[in-house]
């Protein structure tokens, strides 16, 4: 007859182990003796090394019970449910282990390769982290809401940075957004290229990304985003709305500019 800690040595678990085993019905707990001491007998031990083998495998506990219960077929069918079980909870840390595999990819984060390619893009032509951080932002509001659409976009705003004057406007607007005057003069320069590049879309009846979908959310989002940003965007929509448009990520003609 064993003690706790013989028993517990000879099925190579601790005594702590076979201590839950017995609080949570695992393994019987035998009387004490004569002595006050409770002894295991071979049943005992045998009934541990199978609990520490399928414990080992993986099987949970709420299910030994049961499957040391069980007859050979019901044990098999049950270690097949447990097996596939496992398969699921592999493919699923896989995915995981993919989507932590990202978070140390900068802006694959949530967004295709056709936008990561166009942010590239965007830091060649001298955009600054600090514009560019704020585009890929706003395109991870937009991919969500249209993952398909924005890869059909893509290549039309990729085109578009081949224009002075849109290289222009990002890297006036990164100078503006890098300093912290709050009502810097290159707002208006900023406000005169928008307005015209809007005018020349306009004019030629071009079609704004997005625009073409009944759905004003996204473009909300982005405007938002962009004024949640950096407070200035709000002064760079007063300039516009003076040139005759409104929006930000969406404009629109609300009149005629001024003669």
């Amino acid at each position: 007859m064993l003690t706790i800690g013989q028993l517990a040595a000879y099925a190579g678990v601790t005594v702590r182990a076979v201590r839950h085993y017995h609080q949570i019905g695992l393994l019987p707990e035998p009387e004490r003796d004569a002595s006050g001491y409770r002894r295991y007998g071979a049943t005992a031990v045998v009934s541990l090394i199978k609990i520490r083998t399928l414990a080992d495998a993986g099987v949970p506990l709420s299910q030994i019970s049961r499957m040391l219960e069980a007859d050979a077929p019901a044990f098999a069918e049950a270690i097949r449910a447990i097996d596939k079980h496992l398969c699921d909870e592999i493919q699923r840390l896989e995915t995981t282990r993919t989507h932590i595999a990202q978070l140390t990819a900068g802006d694959s984060l949530a967004l295709p390769p056709e936008v990561v390619a166009y942010l590239d893009r965007l830091r060649d032509i001298g955009a600054s982290p600090r514009m560019v951080e704020a585009e890929r932002d706003g395109w991870i509001l937009v991919a969500a809401r249209w993952p398909d659409r924005v890869v059909e976009w893509m290549p039309g705003k990729i085109a578009s940075l081949d224009d002075p004057q849109v290289v222009r406007l990002y890297r006036v607007l990164s100078e503006i957004f890098d300093g912290d005057e709050e009502d810097d003069p290159r707002l208006a320069e900023a406000a005169d290229i928008m307005a015209c590049l809007a005018e020349q879309a306009y004019a030629a009846s071009e079609v704004i990304p997005g625009e073409e979908i009944d759905d004003d959310l996204p473009h909300d989002l982005v405007d938002a985003l962009a004024v949640e940003s950096d407070p200035r965007v709000r002064r760079l929509r007063e300039l516009l709305r003076e040139r005759g448009w409104s929006g930000w990520n969406r404009m629109e003609r609300v009149a005629e500019p001024p003669g």
